[in-house]
């Protein structure tokens, strides 16, 4: 029986560390696992390192039988060699952004990505003569990763799926549309979307916000979470020993400015003080600070002026390892930026590891939806200092007090959100013969 072929492309791919590529990494693997044939289009390694950096070792959990096709897209934004930059970019970078704009807005209306457009036609049509393509995948953000789906379909009735990671008119974070939602944008996102066999989106309420807007396409619109994978051990640790001497709140994620850093840090401080199960308690940042290479002055010091109150800074994590670090953990913090529609991939990790987890965000984020019913989460019931100082406090006699029958439980009761469990039945309904 010949096998199906996928086409799937992600601008973030191994080995670029960046959040959506972890999405991208389990999407092609579980297809490949299912039977087919993968070819993934992106860019070039070279671009990660100048730019959000890379993690060498997610590469190697890619499937060997995956082919992968780069191209350079040519984006200025991510070239950092002041040498090769032509004069105007040089002398005048303000009016040399605003000339290269059109470069992308002639081809596809996404600043410093539009441009990507005709060189992902041209690889798709040579992945598609390569072995024809039965279904294509694009994963955004960038949007124009949607366009070799799109191309294949319009030229050879190929079926297509897009999944956005976050979306392109909403900002998740103020519930608003955002102001590069431009009228070109409306028109390309609803010719994508009308002709697309299905449309896929992290959480259900970024789903409801689309289909509000594309009634007539509702049905095709798919929650797909983004769940948790496993690597080299399994998330399923154990009860920490040794934690009568102090506990160790930990935290993992890239810390960028939505993340409540000081609230968070202010909290801690307050309950530290107070709750005597957090005596000689630590509490423990894992993560790059900023999405790219340079980092956040800013962060970094208001974490260093934290020592005091037992907050250190570890460094970033490989994916591959993030089980042993979760075993020095006696209880998680996640936080995140306010917002009705945010989610983030972390929470469902958190909630397979089954230790306790204090929630550091609204209580109206998405992510309330996933945790509510863990037997070992800790809402914040108010951003406050104070509220937060509680959520800390409650955390930390809920870590001092789960045994491995409750860890278990935990655990249990989060393992339904592997990311195998929401792409298997996807992956059944878009198998040739039933798209």
């Amino acid at each position: 029986m010949t096998r199906p072929h996928l086409l799937y492309t992600a601008w973030s791919f191994p080995p670029s560390r960046a959040g959506g590529v972890y999405r991208a990494v389990a999407t092609v693997n579980a297809f490949a696992a299912a039977g087919w044939d993968v070819t993934v289009l992106t860019v070039p390694e070279q671009l990660f390192r100048m730019s959000t950096g890379i993690d060498a070792e997610l590469a190697a959990q890619v499937d060997d039988s995956i082919r992968v096709m780069r191209e350079d897209p040519d984006v200025p934004a991510f070239q950092n060699d002041l040498a090769s930059w032509p004069w105007l970019r040089a002398r005048h970078p303000e009016l040399f952004k605003l000339v290269d704009l059109r470069r992308d807005f002639r081809s596809f209306p996404e600043p410093n990505y539009g441009r990507w457009r005709r060189g992902l036609e041209a690889m798709a049509e040579r992945a598609h003569r390569l072995k024809p393509v039965d279904l294509a995948i694009g994963t955004a953000n960038p949007h124009v990763d949607f366009i070799p789906g799109w191309h294949l379909h319009r030229t050879h009735g190929v079926p297509y799926v897009m999944d956005y990671r976050d979306a392109w008119q909403l900002d998740v974070f103020s519930g608003r549309r955002l102001v590069t939602a431009t009228p070109a944008v409306r028109r390309w996102e609803r010719r994508l979307i009308g002709s697309a066999a299905e449309v896929w989106f992290v959480n259900d309420a970024i789903r409801s916000w689309h289909a509000q807007r594309y009634p007539d396409f509702s049905d095709r619109m798919q929650v797909v979470a983004n769940g948790f994978d496993e690597y080299k051990e399994s998330l399923r640790v154990p009860v920490r020993p040794g934690r009568e001497q102090g506990l160790t709140f930990g935290y993992i994620g890239t810390i960028t400015p939505n993340v409540p850093l000081d609230l968070m840090l202010e909290g801690w401080s307050r309950a530290r003080a107070t709750e005597p199960e957090l005596a000689g308690a630590e509490l423990v940042l894992r993560g790059y600070i900023g999405h790219f290479g340079s980092g956040d002055a800013t962060a970094a010091k208001r974490i260093e002026a934290a020592a005091a109150d037992g907050v250190r800074y570890d460094g970033p994590v490989g994916k591959a390892d993030i089980a042993r670090t979760y075993r020095e953990f006696d209880a998680l913090v996640l936080a995140l930026g306010t917002g009705r529609y945010v989610t983030s991939g972390k929470v469902y990790e958190y909630a397979a590891t089954g230790i306790p987890v204090v929630s550091v965000h609204d209580p109206g984020n998405a992510a309330t939806d996933v945790m509510a019913g863990s037997p070992a989460w800790v809402r914040t019931e108010t951003m406050t200092a104070d509220g937060i100082a509680a959520a800390f406090a409650q955390a930390a006699r809920v870590a001092r007090n789960q045994d491995m029958a409750a860890r278990e439980a935990a655990q249990e009761w989060g393992a339904k959100y592997s990311r195998i469990s929401q792409l298997a039945p996807r992956i059944e309904a878009l198998s040739p013969g039933r798209t």
